[in-house]
């Protein structure tokens, strides 16, 4: 058995507010050496961020990782392009899900796994306004219930 050990950098809050998550996927991240050390700083946001898919790869675009202050002028840039590693198969069965109409890939957290970066992918589907009013309507129910059981 395999000891997993998990540290959370950042979270894409936004996104569970503004999809379904239908599934979540793991997968690597290529990096450069400055963006794992500002990462070890917590310097991540993924609110604006989606994965695509181009030519067989998955990349991550409007990623931000802030710039390591002790960087020199090899320092990476904030808001680049990053590739994403999956198993072939994997990327094709994601990529007849995206074409099918609403369905797009969103990036929910960045982790340590083990010493290693990885990115928790959800396939998402676009909520309505009216969706989300019934999810803000469904916690509030929920925090008031917890609240009257403490």
């Amino acid at each position: 058995m395999e000891n997993k050990t998990e540290k959370n950098i950042t979270s894409n809050r936004k996104a569970f507010h503004d999809y379904f998550i239908e599934r979540k996927i793991e997968a690597g991240i290529v990096l450069l050496g400055t963006e794992v050390k500002a990462l070890r700083n917590g310097k991540a946001n993924l609110v604006d961020a989606y994965a695509s898919i181009k030519n067989d790869e998955v990349w991550m675009t409007n990623a931000h990782i802030g710039v390591y202050d002790h960087g020199n002028r090899n320092n990476h840039e904030p808001l680049r392009l990053r590739k994403l590693l999956l198993k072939r198969a994997e990327i094709k069965k994601l990529n007849n899900k995206i074409k099918q109409k609403g369905y797009s890939l969103i990036p929910l957290r960045l982790y340590f796994s083990n010493g290693n970066v990885k990115v928790e992918l959800g396939l998402a589907r676009g909520k309505k306004s009216y969706d989300k009013r019934e999810s803000i309507k469904q916690k509030d129910a929920q925090r008031d219930l917890d609240r009257s059981l403490k």
